[in-house]
């Protein structure tokens, strides 16, 4: 049964790749501004359950639903229309643009879905600020550390003022202290402009910071919430 208020849905995802399960009869669901950690040990299935989700990845089958549309029966121009202006993307290694400044990373987005550059770029100084990492404006990512670039790349995530964020490992590559701040950053500022999180770790530390936690074990997830 899915919960009601529902932002998005999976229901029983199963995805092969050549001989391998990768999903095996997985299911998700979660409301505006909540945080779900997906959780589970390395190879279990969470990546591609969050793939899924984001409409990167199509599933052999099974549906995922957002905001009552049925992801799974878009088109890929469909899909990938969303992700621009629905979806926000954090990624282990903040994976910015090493030729663009931190600031033009963080407007990227929004001049992809049509604003106009000194636009975007206002807007992005705003959330470098937001996000405490202001003074890395005109650096290149390479310039920058480690826990400042994955800050931009959270920047970038929130500046389009997406539904949902999914959040893939984003401090697998940082220090406690550093991960703890961006975490603390991401959260905090995602629940405040009531944007959902799909947090995929390992950390049990990390998972901290969400309102529950789903576990996917050999592709199959257990979410208590489907059978609400």
């Amino acid at each position: 049964m899915t919960p009601a208020g529902s932002l998005l849905v999976a229901d029983d995802l199963r995805k092969t790749f050549g001989a391998t399960s990768a999903l095996d009869g997985a299911s998700f669901s979660i409301h505006p501004g909540e945080v779900v950690a997906v959780m589970g040990p390395s190879g279990s299935g969470k990546s591609t359950l969050l793939h899924c989700l984001a409409g990167i990845v199509r599933p052999d089958s099974g549906t995922v639903v957002y905001a009552g549309r049925e992801l799974t029966a878009m088109s890929d121009a469909e899909r990938s229309a969303l992700r621009r202006t629905d979806f926000g993307f954090v990624f282990q290694f903040g994976q910015l643009v090493p030729e663009l400044t931190c600031v033009e990373n963080v407007a990227l987005p929004l001049r992809l879905s049509g604003a106009r550059r000194r636009d975007a770029e206002r807007t992005a100084l705003e959330w470098l600020e937001r996000l405490e990492v202001e003074d890395a404006a005109r650096k290149r990512p390479g310039e920058v550390s480690g826990g400042q670039g994955q800050r931009v790349a959270v920047a970038r995530a929130l500046a389009v003022s997406p539904k949902v964020v999914f959040a893939d490992e984003p401090t697998g590559a940082l220090d406690s202290l550093n991960g703890e701040r961006v975490m603390s950053l991401l959260t905090d500022t995602a629940r405040r402009q009531n944007t959902a999180v799909v947090l995929v770790t390992h950390e049990s530390r990390v998972a901290a910071y969400s309102d529950r936690e789903i576990v996917v074990r050999d592709g199959r997830s257990r979410d208590p919430e489907r059978a609400v």
